[in-house]
């Protein structure tokens, strides 16, 4: 009987699958600049329309849910982050740079890094890697016509990575990529339990206001979690990050914290995260700090 269930794997077949997903070593701890007690880096997902698209939605009852954050959403968080001048990385997929060009001279042009993050914001893990892999390249084209500048990570939609991910972002000749969730802090992807010169910056949906806020009218998702209660939980893991000397890394979507109702409690952070005094930066220069820096 061939073992296609997992509880019928050989030893061999699960560790195999464990192994490839192990990370490497920590890329810190390292002294940030100024003496800070903690790096901050803050990032945004542009989606826009792409999650309506990539499933077939295409009413326009369902696409201005995500016009909202191109029309009102942006402006805000760019509004916001000039305020307490904080560079942030704004990760966009192809068809959303293609879409709102401007934004993208504009997130350039306030100092902020861009960063790819698929195509359309397709499902990963259920695209052949031909696919993948032709999507990936469009896209890096896509947001480097539109912002002028080549990206050097990016951000798998949804956070779903494949089993080919990892060999088209080395590829692709990338820094570092933002999509897994093996630690706070930030460390080197292995390839086949060797270090493979990409680096990655996690996310975790603690940090991310989807999961709070998310709304869909057709299905029992509802925002179930106040906007003082997510302050306080993104507080929390900010002190966390001050406590160990680490990364306070933080996800966002324009058409999610962009209401009025949300975005003060960004407006909030980002004035406690200035005057506690701590390193905010982009991805991307994170990723190089750590990198040049010898660890203590």
């Amino acid at each position: 009987m061939t073992a296609t269930e997992p509880w019928q794997w050989d030893e061999p077949i699960w560790r195999s699958h464990i192994a490839a997903a192990i990370p490497g070593p920590r890329l810190g701890p390292v002294p940030w600049p100024g003496g800070a007690a903690a790096a901050v880096a803050i990032s945004f997902d542009s989606d826009h329309e792409t999650p309506a698209l990539r499933d077939g939605q295409t009413s326009p009852g369902v696409l201005a849910q995500g016009s909202y954050g191109a029309r009102a959403g942006v402006p805000r968080l760019l509004a916001v982050l000039a305020k307490h001048t904080i560079p942030a990385t704004f990760f966009v997929p192809a068809v959303s740079a293609l879409s709102y060009p401007e934004q993208m001279r504009a997130y350039v042009g306030d100092g902020h890094e861009v960063g790819a993050h698929g195509w359309i914001h397709e499902r990963t893990t259920l695209l052949p890697p031909g696919a993948e892999r032709e999507l990936a390249l469009r896209a890096l084209e896509a947001v480097e016509r539109t912002s002028g500048v080549r990206p050097v990570g990016m951000r798998t939609p949804s956070w779903d990575f494949s089993p080919h991910t990892l060999d088209i972002a080395i590829e692709l000749g990338l820094l570092y990529d933002s999509s897994l969730m093996a630690d706070d802090e930030p460390y080197e992807l292995l390839r086949d339990g060797l270090p493979s010169g990409l680096a990655e910056v996690p996310v975790d949906w603690i940090r991310d206001d989807a999961p709070y806020f998310m709304m869909d009218r057709y299905s029992s998702l509802r925002p179930y979690t106040s906007p003082d209660a997510v302050l306080k939980i993104w507080r929390d893991e900010l002190d966390g990050a001050v406590g160990e000397g680490g990364v306070f890394q933080l996800t966002m979507h324009p058409h999610i914290i962009g209401h009025r109702s949300r975005i003060w409690i960004l407006d909030e952070l980002l004035g406690e995260i200035r005057a506690r005094g701590l390193w905010a930066t982009t991805h991307a220069d994170l990723v190089r700090h750590l990198t040049s820096v010898p660890r203590t």
